[in-house]
């Protein structure tokens, strides 16, 4: 493992951020393994040189905890927005766990993405930080089908152990959920795939699904993308479709997206699986709102 030296880790979202209730930033990888054809991440301008190899940062519990300690008032934590917090060397290493006992220790709350099923390891240290603190486990799911997610992802636990994760999360009473995102124009973007994972989620006790019905292309990202379409799928000309349908347009929102938004509401209406940004924040801060005070205040 290589690492890399951070002056901090926890960093302050700016106010009225509304992407899943976050206070806060926590990324103590940077990198990732798991491969995934599609990833936002790869674009320039985050500056992740040499993407597909994970670092540490250096130092990160100190780090984590001074943080976490310094700041004046609790809230919420989010991981796994630039790097997935749950790679294969978290099985070793544990940063990931061990940030999550500091999480705990200091009282604040967490959000957790991630495609892993290690993140099940851990249930114990999220049962305790929801004794005091929101939590909520968001769980990429793009496709239903294991043998399409196992060529666009192909480091990572199938979709079907991912709906596992989810049925497991449920049974342990910790709130989890689906990132629909992206879902990618002509490989993913059909009302079938859309339709079996609300059904799926909906067998698995998942209490929301998140969706975006396209993706981004941008940078080395577009570069990246379209040689895996090449090389993966060379008969279906999917590079030449996208160019056509797209040209060099950071936003690809499927043709087929506001169909799919009509038969994927209508369909978490009658599993009431929430959907809506604000109503997701709601349900799983609920009853926390007089814990999240300032420090000073106690």
């Amino acid at each position: 493992m290589e690492y890399i030296q951070a002056k901090r880790i926890v960093t302050r979202n700016k106010k009225g951020s509304s992407w899943f209730g976050n206070d806060y930033n926590m990324n103590i990888y940077k990198g990732c393994s798991h491969g995934c054809i599609y990833c936002d991440s790869r674009s320039d301008c985050y500056r992740i040189d040499d993407f597909d190899k994970v670092r540490a940062k250096e130092d990160a519990l100190r780090l984590i905890r001074d943080d976490l300690r310094g700041y004046g008032k609790r809230g919420v934590v989010g991981t796994g927005a630039m790097s997935d917090p749950y790679n294969p060397f978290e099985k070793k290493l544990m940063l990931t766990r061990h940030a999550l006992e500091l999480v705990d220790a200091y009282e604040y709350g967490i959000t957790i993405a991630t495609k892993s099923t290690l993140l099940l390891r851990d249930l114990d240290v999220l049962k305790g930080i929801q004794e005091h603190s929101p939590v909520l486990c968001k769980v990429t799911i793009t496709t239903a089908d294991d043998s399409l997610s196992s060529v666009i992802e192909p480091h990572v636990a199938s979709s079907s152990e991912r709906f596992e994760m989810l049925a497991r999360l449920s049974e342990a009473g910790i709130p989890g959920g689906i990132l629909l995102m992206p879902v990618l124009p002509f490989l993913e973007d059909s009302v079938e795939n859309v339709l079996e994972i609300v059904e799926k989620a909906h067998e698995a006790g998942a209490k929301f699904i998140y969706p975006a019905f396209g993706m981004t292309l941008r940078q080395n990202q577009r570069t990246w993308y379209f040689d895996k379409l090449n090389q993966l799928f060379p008969e279906e000309n999917y590079v030449e479709r996208y160019m056509k349908a797209y040209g060099n347009n950071y936003n690809c929102t499927s043709r087929n997206a506001k169909k799919l938004w009509k038969v994927f509401t209508e369909a978490c209406k009658q599993y009431r699986i929430l959907f809506d940004m604000k109503d997701i924040i709601h349900y799983y801060k609920r009853g926390y709102e007089i814990t999240q005070m300032s420090l000073f205040d106690l």
